[in-house]
This record gives C-alpha cells, structure tokens and sequence, in this order.
C-alpha cells in the first residue's frame, strides 16, 4: 500500500478559490477539505471543490481522440488526429477564407493557467477573426466600462468589503457565486462581519436571494431598470451637492458632461421603472455618500441585461463621485503577483473602441471576441466570412449561449467541427473529431485571471497531482500541438511553469513570490489587502479617468425611451438563477452535485401561480420567442411578481451523461433570445426575457 500525499491547492472550477488541503495516493483522492488557514476563503469550502475528484473518475469521460466515421465516433491515435485536425482546418480555409473557421472557448479556459496562454497562438494559427467565448455572455460590459474609463479591459474594480461600510449589490447573488467578478469565498461570512461592525448589505434583486436572505435589506427590482436605480442615485448625490472625489480628484474629467447628461434620470422616474418607492431610492443614495466608506456592487443582472454595460458605468459613477474609488472599503485594484495589465499594457497609446463589427448584424469586438450572441447567424449568413467550421475548447454553447437551438441547428450544417473536452455533450456530439481535454488535479494550478478580481491579494500554485489517462497529453499540450501542425513548428512553447516562473519577476511581489516559495509555503501566500494604486496604472492615452465617455451618454436617450419588454402574449418577465452545487453545464454530470430533488424548477411568485392555476411541483409550460419547454414549478414569495426564474447550467439531453441525463431537465436557454443585447458590449441580455406561464396538460 503506498504512502497518503497530501497536497495544497486552491480549488479551480468557479470563482473563488476556496483554499484545499487535498490528501492522496498514486492513483486516487482520499479526502478533500477546507485549508483553515487559507487567507482569501478562510477555511470555506463548497460542495463543487468535494466533486473535483468525479471529473477525473468520470466513466463518461472521453479518455482518446474520436473522429466521426459514418456517423459513429471510433477511436484513433494522436498523431492522425492532430493531422486530421489541421488538413480539415487548412482545407475549409483553402475553399473559403481564412474568416472561415470560428473558434468557441468555454468558462474552464479562465481556470487554465496553460490554456490561457496557449490559446492566443492557435488562433493566431488558425488565423480567423471568429473568435467567440463564454465572456460574451457574462461579464463584457464589465471590460467595457474600464476600457472607456480607465483605459484597459482587466483594470477591474473590485469590492474591499472586508472593509467597507456599506455595501450595495444589484443583480449578484455572492453567497452562491462566491463573488463573480469578485473572488470572496465565504461571502456569508463576509455579510455578518460588515454588519458585526455596524455596517449595512442592501441587495437589489427581482428575486429574495440566498444574499438578500442574509443581508440587512432587501428590494424588489424589475428586471433590466437597474441603470434608472443607480442613475438616480448619481442624480441625488449631485442635486444635494454631496460630491467627493477623493484622492482622484485632480485625476477624473467629465463631470460637468454628467451632470449634464442625467437631469432627467430623477428618483421619480427610477420609482416609476423599477417599481422601488422613490422616498427608499433618495434614502440608499444619501445612505451610500454619507457611509464612512461603501462600494456598489451590480453583476449578473445588470450584465447580462439589455443595459449592462450603462450599469456597469454607472456602478464605477456611484463609486467615484463619492469618493470610494481606489479607496479603503470602497472599490479597489488587485496588485496580483502576476500582473496581467501590466503585461498587456498599451499606456499612452490610443485605443479605438470597437475594434470592429461583426459582418451580419454589426455587433461590436471587445477584446478580440465578437458576440457569442451572433455567432449562429455568422454560420448562417452566406458570403464571405462566413463561418464553415468550429473549433471548440472546453465549452458548450448549445446549452450555454443564448437561443442555444439555434446554434444546434447551425452546427449541423458546418463542413467540419473539432472539439477539446472532456465529454460527448450537446455540442460536442456534432464534432467530427473530438480530442480529450484534462481536469483539474491533471494540471498545475496557478489562477491567472481571479487574482485579479480577489477582494485579498493572495498568489497559490500547485503542481499536477495525477497523470492524465491513457498517457494523454495535457490540455495546454493539445492546444500547443495543434497550434505546432497548424503553422509548421517543429517544436512547441515552453512549459507552463517555466512560463509563470518567467511573468512573477515582473509582477508586483516578484521578491515574494516564485513558485519554489508557493510550493513551501503549503498554501496560499498572502499579499494583504488591496491598496490604493490606480493614479499609477490607469491606461488611458492621457492618463485620466474619463467619468463620462460619450459612448455611453450617448445610450441614454435609449434608456429613457425603453418601455415595458413584456406584452399581454408574453406577460411575465424571466431571469436566471446559480446554483451553489452547479458550475455552468459541465458539473452536471457529478453523481455527488446532481444528486436529490430535480433542482431545475421555474421559480412562481404565489399571486402569479394562483392566477394562472398552477400548483407546487406540478408541470409548466414556459414560451418565448424563441422556443417552449415544460418543467416543474417551485412556488416562492421569493420571488417578485410578474417575474419568474429557471437556473443556468442544465439540459443535458444528448451525448453520454449518465448522471446528468437521470433527470431529464431543460435548458433555459431553450428560450433566451439571441436578438436580445446590449448593443454597447454585444452582451447577451439573459434576464427580462418576456414569456408566458401555463399549466402543462
């Protein structure tokens, strides 16, 4: 019997990373619990950190390449399918253009320190413009409020609330996500010590979230009125003359243009859209400018909305004008130890925002990604450009993207279709050649991209604990091999270590860290709290924060002209929903996180369900626009009338997925509606979605 290891790391698959202290042998995991001592998650620990071993076990994992013969997929070697791969790409090209073959990258991408930085050179291979990710349907308005403001995409505030006073959150539920946008592990947690020390949490949400359960008010919002929220805010801190700017003072231009610009966003007319009581609304913004220190925090429901990116821009305006930008408690910027704006940084050199516009509908590029929204009328539309073929990495946009039937739909038509993943799933099953991608504990761990957005500067890394199976590759190694076949190396890059080694001696802790000093110090070093920083780092060709950038005054008249979105066809309004034992798509097929009651309901405010004569459990017919589906009804008065919520993530219904297929659930982006986004950042606006309720036969 071999010797027990036992291994630090922090956990990958969502945005926390809960610190683990993982014990094993050779060939398996014997437990997985909570690091105590870990300074970001605090001895905090989710059920999806306990299911990191599944991934691997998984029976229904694809452990060889399979190409598509007849119809079957049959098993090859590595080298005829990294050959087949690229003379399929290259021949699509050769009888179109290069424009010819998109590229979709799935939500495990930003966990993958070795994919992020192999990806960029198998698209430059590949050559295309079609690029596409899961970010496009999350988190782009986010990216571009910096840009415009700040002058870089990942120059992202983020929420001190270890110490803050006061802390707003519109359409983000934390204590399920643990953060999004906002790495706080443990956020429960978080919530009682702000309140502990005299502090006040209000939540903005159409629904009564686990959040709002724990915070010290709670109210009712209908869906995509958030920006008329905030706005107003903005319009009583300027009226009542309560104006800081803080240290940044000398630094912010645009303040007279907005001043300007939102006369008419007054608490009356938010009252009047959001259905909050003006007297509440006056009250939270002279609450917020007289906290000692506050932060306002709008996610998920002010993203993906059809005014996600003015309420992000008006989240930084909140923020800023009262002096709780790059401030103490307020909203603040990472100082990761490897510092990917800096990295990427382009100070002093103009930036033209958009880059370009999609060939179809003319939607905007960000950050070298088009829409996911438009990505099926690109495989639609004839003529140059048009998209042929698809390369996959670790994502299911069938399940995942907005009017995902349509995609589905799209996919069978392409000339030819590869996929990386771990699993034959709704998209993967209409590849002709599918690789086999690694999980979690097969690969080093170092996150990039979330300890940017940490609420504690910390830096973790931790080497691959199991070999892949079948003595596959690494994932990394795959997209390297590929990208080597494409353009005709004889070699691939250096490996992912020997890379982050490299990028942590131009970090901001590079005499503190280096991976010989993560790996002793068994855990997670900690770096302290954020710091004031940004006067020093903002990107902009001037080296100003811009408080009113004209692409986004210049949206108000569309905001003050949007009428209700629902009609008496489709009355009620839909948002979406996480789910703390569910991660996106993938996890579903953990025996240990689908397990129990079918968690995949349509949540009723009573009122509603009692109108329309539906009772608890009982089936629902949901329609939109776009397409129908029918699942059971949870009746809640968490729920706000007239507004209705299916979680994300399910829908499994092809492919081999045992677990997630035991239960035959449905996907609420059966009825998300692609021609729905916000047309600043081409953001899918998933939420306010009108549809009709009906008792199923």
């Amino acid at each position: 019997m071999t010797q027990p290891h036992t291994q630090h790391r922090t956990c990958n698959i969502c945005e926390a990373m809960c610190g683990l202290i993982i014990t094993h042998d050779e060939t398996q995991v014997l437990s997985i619990k909570p690091d105590p001592n870990d300074p970001l998650s605090r001895g905090h620990i989710c059920p999806k950190a306990v299911a990191l071993q599944d991934f691997r076990t998984d029976p229904d994992r694809i452990t060889k390449p399979l190409r598509k013969v007849n119809g079957e997929f049959v098993e090859i070697g590595w080298d005829e399918a990294l050959e087949y791969a690229a003379e399929r790409i290259r021949a699509v090209q050769s009888a179109y253009d290069r424009d010819a073959v998109g590229v979709y990258l799935g939500n495990p991408n930003a966990h993958k320190f070795g994919n992020l930085l192999n990806l960029p050179s198998l698209v430059k291979a590949i050559g295309t413009s079609n690029r596409y990710s899961s970010a496009t349907a999350d988190q782009i308005p986010h990216h571009v409020a910096s840009i415009h403001m700040l002058g870089h995409p990942m120059l992202i505030p983020v929420p001190d609330i270890d110490r803050t006073d006061y802390m707003l959150i519109i359409g983000g539920n934390p204590v399920v996500s643990n953060g999004s946008m906002m790495t706080a592990p443990g956020f429960g947690r978080r919530i009682e010590e702000v309140k502990a020390r005299g502090g006040q949490v209000v939540v903005i949400d159409p629904r009564r979230t686990e959040t709002a359960e724990k915070a010290s008010a709670h109210h009712f919002i209908r869906p995509e009125t958030d920006a008329f929220l905030m706005l107003a805010m903005v319009h009583v801190i300027l009226d009542r003359g309560l104006v800081d700017l803080g240290h940044l003072a000398d630094r912010i231009d645009g303040l007279d243009a907005l001043k300007e610009a939102i006369k008419p966003l007054t608490p009356a007319l938010a009252a009047e859209h959001t259905g909050i009581a003006q007297e509440v609304i006056e009250q939270m913004a002279l609450d917020f400018a007289n906290a000692k220190s506050a932060v306002c925090y709008a996610r998920m429901g002010a993203s993906t909305q059809s005014f996600g990116s003015l309420c992000q821009w008006a989240s930084n305006v909140l923020n800023i004008l009262t002096g709780n930008f790059d401030a103490q408690g307020g909203a603040m910027f990472t100082t990761p130890a490897l510092d990917y704006v800096g990295m990427t940084s382009r100070k002093g050199k103009h930036r033209t925002y958009p880059e370009r516009r999609s060939r179809v509908s003319g939607q905007p590029l960000y950050n070298g990604e088009f829409p996911v929204s438009v990505m099926a009328e690109e495989m639609e539309t004839p003529g140059p450009g048009q998209i042929k073929a698809l390369v996959t990495v670790a994502g299911n946009p069938v399940l995942t993207a907005p009017n995902g039937r349509r995609i589905e739909a799209a996919l069978e038509d392409l000339d030819f279709m590869m996929s990386i993943d771990i699993h034959l799933n709704d998209t993967t099953r209409h590849a002709d050649l599918i690789l086999p991608g690694t999980v979690a504990l097969e690969e080093m761990m170092y996150d990039i991209v979330f300890h940017i957005f940490a609420v504690r500067n910390t830096a973790a890394y931790a080497p691959a604990m199991f070999a892949p199976p079948e003595g596959n590759p690494q994932e990394w190694e795959v997209i390297a091999r590929l990208t080597a076949k494409l353009t005709g190396a004889n070699q691939i890059g250096p490996a992912p270590d020997q890379v982050l080694s490299m990028l942590l001696t131009q970090g901001f802790h590079a005499d503190q860290v280096t991976i010989p000093a993560m790996e002793a110090a068994q855990g997670s070093i900690d770096l302290g709290p954020m710091v004031p920083n940004l006067a020093e780092r903002l990107e902009t060709p001037e080296g100003r924060l811009n408080l009113a950038p004209d692409v986004f005054l210049n949206d108000l008249p569309r905001l003050l002209e949007s009428a209700s979105a629902n009609t008496d066809a489709l009355p009620y309004l839909m948002i979406g929903r996480r789910q703390v034992r569910s991660h996106n798509s993938w996890t579903q097929n953990s025996p240990r996180l689908v397990k129990g009651r079918n968690r995949c309901t349509v949540q009723i405010n009573p009122v509603d369900a009692t109108r329309l004569g539906i009772e608890n459990e009982s089936d629902v017919q949901v329609s939109g626009r776009v397409g129908s589906i029918t699942l059971p009804a949870e009746i809640t008065d968490a729920m706000a009338p007239g507004v209705v919520s299916i979680p994300q993530g399910w829908g499994q219904r092809n492919g081999k997925l045992s677990a997630a297929t035991q239960v035959q659930t449905v996907s609420i982006n059966d009825l998300t509606d692609d021609q729905r986004i916000d047309p600043i950042s081409g953001n899918a606006a998933f939420n306010g979605v009108p549809v009709a309720l009906a008792a199923a036969n």
